[in-house]
């Protein structure tokens, strides 16, 4: 049996130009938090992008179609080639329990091209905190046209905090991502270049 992709090619593109996006509304979601933020603390300049409130919310919102349209096609790809159910299913309490216990003693053996339990969890949960920013911000940008979303949310100031929660647990996700990475580099080059599987697994 021919091995497989471990990575296909739609599941990098969608991930590359999420990452590119993400970081774009990183960077204009602070530039529009600093003017007028919600916490006694406003994000450095340098990390902003958009230079004034206006420019922050016009990068902000193109950015916004190109995750949204991007998001759906993983989505789509996901359900329809069955990427979900191969790679990101089953998720059990036990399992979670497990690999969590195994990765915080170190312990936790990484098998090439399989997702463990919590990083299952992680992506369910991160899909999830994009739902929510996507619904929270449509609540912010058009609280009289979605006033039912808004009042769903608790109103605009609360949306605003529902929205900067989602955007943090999601800025989580993605440090603990990138530290994952660090501990186990080899797991890079198939993001980029799709990787194989060995023909002794014969799955992807």
């Amino acid at each position: 049996m021919k091995p497989r992709r471990i990575h296909p090619w739609p599941v990098r593109l969608t991930h590359w130009l999420n990452a590119i996006g993400m970081t774009c509304m990183f960077m204009s979601g602070w530039e529009i938090f600093n003017a007028s933020p919600l916490f006694a603390f406003t994000f450095p300049k340098s990390l902003t992008l958009g230079g004034w409130l206006g420019g922050a919310i016009a990068w902000h919102f193109a950015v916004m179609w190109l995750l949204v349209i991007n998001g759906l096609i993983y989505v789509l790809y996901g359900l329809f080639s069955r990427h979900f159910k191969r790679d990101l299913l089953p998720v059990s309490p036990i399992a979670v329990k497990r690999d969590l216990i195994a990765a915080l003693r170190l312990r936790l053996v990484h098998e090439h091209g399989r997702y463990n339990a919590v990083q299952r969890l992680m992506y369910w949960l991160v899909l999830a905190m994009g739902v929510l920013i996507v619904l929270s911000g449509l609540a912010i940008w058009k609280p009289v046209q979605f006033q039912e979303l808004a009042a769903l949310m608790g109103g605009f100031d609360t949306a605003r905090k529902v929205h900067f929660v989602a955007m943090a647990a999601i800025g989580a996700f993605v440090v603990v991502h990138l530290a994952l990475v660090l501990l186990v580099p080899k797991t890079l080059l198939p993001m980029i270049t799709g990787g194989r599987h060995s023909a002794e697994q014969g799955h992807e």
